[in-house]
């Protein structure tokens, strides 16, 4: 009988921090680190499928690609996504590798470039909201801005980003290879970013502007995979209610209905921990049985003691 999978969404942030040199050395040095903290989920007899985010390394890229728009033609966004997925498939799996060797485990691990979904008439693509790439001042963004004509929005008191359009997932067209693999007891890596972004037609793929959310992604892929548990990775160790404020206060445990309705009152803003509430209720809702919330340190302590947040369904 195979053992459960869980999904586990690993932020682009987690790989790559506002203030970090954005060298492949340290960007290597803390995916190792989140994944020694993932062993303590095969250590519970799961088998794991991660989906990373890409924001901070899509953006970079996209950086490159202007600044050599006169020698070589600028690809498009779903380019710079699937870019992405290779380079941080190739980093996930060295980590990967090189602490399943230090704790003795033999495991394959597998990196599968992910088409998604996405629907052409969505009005996201009317609307780009999400940010991508590095952290500017205002007066750099507005340059930016100006000259390259960004969209561009302030990103919860860190500085000021790039946004695009993020259209909601629909399909995992590879999804049946990853089930296969994780259910024969490879690790894989799949949904980089959030998918590359594709219109799907009748005899025709065709890669479209976007840029998906991962927790979106990861939140369709757990449930279409049947996993029992889905992971989020963020900047706080649990979920607070009240953020920020003289009241606030962290929540150990929530059920499905108690996150919509707090989710409805304003307590998850859409740009910090709404979009993984969301992407949690949609898990639970499609039959998942439970989510934790914590950060990518602290994940061994969630699987060990708790301490995190736990979403479930009732």
């Amino acid at each position: 009988m195979p053992k459960p999978i869980a999904v586990v969404a690993l932020g682009g942030n987690a790989i790559l921090a506002a203030n970090e040199d954005g060298s492949f050395e340290t960007q290597l040095k803390n995916v190792k680190a989140a994944c020694r903290q993932m062993l303590a989920i095969l250590h519970k007899r799961y088998e794991l499928v991660i989906v990373h985010g890409n924001g901070p390394q899509v953006g970079n890229l996209l950086l490159q690609f202007e600044k050599a728009r006169d020698q070589i033609p600028v690809p498009p966004l779903d380019v710079a996504v699937a870019s992405s997925q290779g380079l941080l498939g190739h980093m996930i799996e060295i980590g990967m590798r090189s602490v399943l060797e230090e704790d003795r485990l033999h495991k394959e691990v597998a990196t599968i470039m992910t088409q998604v979904v996405v629907d052409e008439k969505d009005p996201a693509y009317q609307n780009p909201t999400k940010p991508i790439g590095p952290f500017f001042t205002q007066e750099e963004a507005e340059r930016f801005r100006d000259k390259e004509g960004w969209a561009i929005v302030e990103d919860s008191g860190r500085g000021y980003r790039r946004t695009v359009c993020s259209p909601q997932p629909k399909k995992v067209l590879a999804l049946n290879v990853i089930r296969q693999l994780a259910e024969s007891g490879v690790i894989v890596v799949a949904c980089g970013g959030g998918g590359i972004p594709v219109n799907y037609h009748t005899g025709e793929v065709m890669g479209t502007e976007g840029v998906i959310d991962k927790d979106f992604a990861a939140s369709l892929l757990a449930y279409n995979l049947g996993a029992e548990l889905f992971v989020v990775l963020t900047g706080v160790p649990k979920v607070a209610l009240d953020f920020g404020k003289p009241t606030q206060r962290s929540i150990d445990l929530m059920t499905a209905t108690e996150a919509k309705q707090w989710l409805a009152d304003g307590q998850f803003p859409p740009g910090s921990m709404g979009p993984k509430i969301e992407a949690s209720i949609e898990y639970l809702t499609h039959g998942g049985k439970e989510v934790i919330i914590t950060t990518e340190k602290g994940i061994v302590d969630a699987m060990e003691n708790g301490n995190c947040t736990r979403i479930v369904s009732c």
